[in-house]
C-alpha cells in the first residue's frame, strides 16, 4: 500500500476557492488525521485488496445541505496516492440536495479505501458547519441586518477547516486566537475589582498596553455593565445572556448618547435557532453561536465505492 506522501502539493493541484485554507494548512491537517486513523497499516485493505485492482466512487450527498470540504477530500486523496484523481461535480459552498453526487473519484482502490473514512470525517464535519452557519445566518436575517459569527468553541486541531466552513455557509469569524482581538469577561473584571480597579481604569489600562490599532470588547451580563463598559470607552460590548428586550433597551439607550453611539454591540449565550431572529431584531451588531462549530451534526454523505 501507498505510504500518505505528507505535505507537498501536487502541481495538478487546482486553485482553492477564495476565503479557503491555505494548501499548507490543509495538508498539515490531513496529515495528522491519516497518521491518527494509521492509514499505512490498514491491515484489512492490505490483506483483501491487490495493490493494482483499480476502482472509482462517488462523494454522494444523502441530505441537503452546503458543500464544504471538496478540497480537503482531494487532499486526503492525493497524501494517499498519487494516482488517485478528484473530479468535483459542484461548486464549493453550493447548496444541493439529497442525492447529489459532490465528486466522482478514480485511481487504485486500496489507498481509497484506506483514506475513504478520514475523508469522510472532514468532508461531514465541514458540509455539516456550513450548513448550520447558512440556517443560522438566513434566521438571523429575518430579524434585521445582522452578523452571525462563531467563537473560539472549535475542536483542537480543526478549528481553520470549521472557521472556513462557518464563512462558507455564510456566517463570520470571531477572534481566531487569543492575540487577534481584546475581549475582557466576568473573570477579567472579577481580578481587577479585587485589586480596586473598576471597569472604566481597566480598559484604560489594557488599551495604554495593547496596539492603537486593537479593539476592545467588554463582556456584560446587566444593564449596569453595559453602561459602564461603554462609557468607560470600550468599542464594543457583548451582551451576555441576556433577553431580547433587555438588549433592545440597552442597545437603544446606549446610540442614543454622543459619546457611546459608536460602540458595536454583539449578542452572545444561549441562542438557537429558533430566537435568533427575536435576537437580530433587538438592534445588535453581531449574534455569537457558539454551536456553529462545537454543535453542528456531521451531514449524511456517503463515499460509494465500485471495484473494477
Amino acid at each position: 500500500m501507498t505510504t500518505p506522501r505528507g505535505s507537498e502539493r501536487s502541481p495538478q493541484s487546482p486553485a482553492l476557492p477564495a476565503g479557503h485554507p491555505a494548501h499548507e494548512v490543509i495538508a498539515a491537517i490531513v496529515v495528522a488525521a491519516l497518521a491518527e486513523d494509521r492509514v499505512a497499516y490498514d491491515i484489512t485493505t492490505q490483506a483483501s485488496i491487490p495493490p493494482d485492482q483499480p476502482g472509482e466512487a462517488t462523494l454522494l450527498y444523502k441530505e441537503a445541505g452546503v458543500v464544504c470540504g471538496v478540497e480537503v477530500v482531494r487532499e486526503v486523496m492525493r497524501q494517499m496516492s498519487p494516482d488517485l484523481v478528484l473530479d468535483a461535480r459542484v461548486a464549493e459552498g453550493a447548496w444541493v440536495e439529497s442525492g447529489t453526487v459532490a465528486a466522482e473519484i478514480s485511481g487504485p482502490l486500496a489507498p481509497m479505501l484506506s483514506g475513504e473514512r478520514v475523508a469522510l470525517n472532514l468532508l461531514q464535519r465541514m458540509s455539516g458547519t456550513a450548513t448550520m452557519a447558512r440556517r443560522y445566518a438566513d434566521e438571523a436575517a429575518r430579524g434585521g441586518e445582522v452578523r452571525v459569527v462563531d467563537t473560539r468553541k472549535t475542536t483542537p486541531g480543526l478549528r481553520a477547516l470549521e472557521r472556513y466552513a462557518v464563512r462558507l455557509g455564510g456566517g463570520y469569524n470571531h477572534r481566531n486566537t487569543l492575540e487577534d482581538g481584546v475581549l475582557i469577561k466576568d473573570n477579567h473584571i472579577e481580578a481587577a475589582a479585587r485589586r480596586g480597579v473598576s471597569p472604566a481604569d481597566l480598559i484604560a489600562e489594557v488599551r495604554a498596553r495593547v496596539s492603537h490599532l486593537v479593539r476592545i470588547e467588554v463582556e456584560a451580563d446587566t444593564p449596569h455593565m453595559a453602561r459602564a463598559a461603554a462609557m468607560g470607552g470600550a468599542d464594543a460590548v457583548l451582551l451576555d445572556n441576556m433577553p431580547p428586550d433587555m438588549m433592545r433597551a440597552i442597545v437603544a439607550e446606549l446610540r442614543a448618547r454622543p459619546a457611546t453611539r459608536h460602540v458595536l454591540f454583539e449578542a452572545s449565550g444561549g441562542i438557537r435557532i429558533d430566537t435568533i431572529a427575536a435576537v437580530a431584531g433587538t438592534g445588535v451588531d453581531l449574534i455569537s453561536v457558539g454551536a456553529l462549530t462545537h454543535s453542528a451534526p456531521a451531514l449524511d454523505i456517503s463515499l460509494d465505492v465500485r471495484p473494477a
